[in-house]
C-alpha cells in the first residue's frame, strides 16, 4: 500500500508541474533516471507515475522515444475514469457477453481460425512469454468485439481494454491473478466461447461469455481477501515489535 501511495504521490507533483508550465503541451519530460533523482524516489516509481498520468491523458509514452505531454485542453475528453478491478470486469462482462452473442449470428470462417490461433498462444505455460499471452488474449477479446458487426459495442470494449491496460491498480490487480490462474483453465474458458462461436449459437456464447467473466470475479474477490489477510498480518507483526521492543526498553531502563 505505501508503494501504491508513493507513485500516486510523484504523479501528482508532476501533474503539478505541468499545470505550472514547468512542462508544456508537446514537450517531453526528462528521463526516468533524472525524474527518479528529482523526486528521491526509484526508477519504478517514476514508470509507474508514468503510466498512470498516461491513463488519464496528461502524457503519451511512446517506447523508445519519450514521454511527451499532451495538450491540457483535453486531458478532460481522455481521460479515464478510476473504476476498480471489479467495476471494469462486471462492465467487460456485461458488454463482451453480449458482443459474442452478436458475433456468433454471422461471424465467418476466417475470424473462427483467427481467434483458433490466438487460443494456440493463450494454452502455453512459458513464463516468458506472459506479455504475449496477455496480448493475444487481448485480441481474442477485441477479435470477438469486432466480429459482432455493432461499430459502437466494438468501441466500448476498446475503450474497457485501454483502462484494463492502463490503469494501475487495474493492472496491479490482474497481475497478482496472472500469477496463480491455472493457464488450463483460461483455455478452457475461451474454448468453451470460441465452440458456441463455431455453432453460431448466440445464447452459448453468452453463456460462455458470463462464465469467464464470473470466473475472474471469484478470483478477484480471492486475491483482494489474501493481499487484505496479508496486509493485516503486516500490521499485527509491526505492533507486536513496537510492544516487545517497549518491554524491553522499560526492563533495561
Amino acid at each position: 500500500m505505501k508503494g501504491k501511495r508513493l507513485y500516486h504521490s510523484v504523479a501528482e507533483r508532476i501533474k503539478e508541474l505541468i499545470s505550472e508550465g514547468a512542462y508544456p503541451p508537446g514537450s517531453r519530460l526528462p528521463g526516468e533516471r533524472e525524474l527518479a533523482e528529482q523526486f528521491e524516489v526509484s526508477r519504478v516509481t517514476i514508470r509507474e507515475a508514468e503510466i498512470a498520468l498516461q491513463a488519464l491523458g496528461y502524457i503519451n509514452i511512446k517506447t523508445g522515444s519519450g514521454v511527451y505531454v499532451l495538450d491540457s485542453a483535453k486531458v478532460k475528453n481522455q481521460e479515464l475514469p478510476n473504476a476498480s478491478a471489479f467495476e471494469l470486469t462486471e462492465a467487460r462482462l456485461a458488454f463482451e457477453s453480449e458482443a459474442a452473442a452478436l458475433a456468433a449470428r454471422h461471424i465467418s470462417d476466417e475470424t473462427l481460425e483467427q481467434l483458433q490461433v490466438l487460443l494456440g498462444k493463450m494454452s502455453s505455460s512459458n513464463a516468458d512469454k506472459e506479455e504475449a499471452l496477455q496480448q493475444a488474449d487481448r485480441e481474442f477479446h477485441l477479435t470477438i468485439a469486432k466480429a459482432s458487426g455493432n461499430v459502437a459495442v466494438h468501441h466500448v470494449i476498446e475503450t474497457l481494454w485501454k483502462m484494463r491496460m492502463e490503469l494501475p491498480d487495474v493492472r496491479e490487480v490482474h497481475a497478482a491473478l496472472c500469477a496463480i490462474e491455472d493457464s488450463a483453465k483460461r483455455t478452457e474458458w475461451h474454448a468453451e466461447v470460441l465452440d458456441a462461436l463455431r455453432k453460431r449459437d448466440p445464447s452459448k456464447a453468452r453463456i460462455a461469455m458470463q462464465k469467464h467473466f464470473r470466473s475472474l470475479l471469484e478470483f478477484m474477490i480471492d486475491i483482494t481477501e489474501e493481499q487484505a489477510l496479508e496486509e493485516l498480518r503486516k500490521k499485527s507483526k509491526q505492533s507486536r515489535e513496537r510492544y516487545l521492543n517497549s518491554v524491553i526498553h522499560s526492563h533495561t531502563t
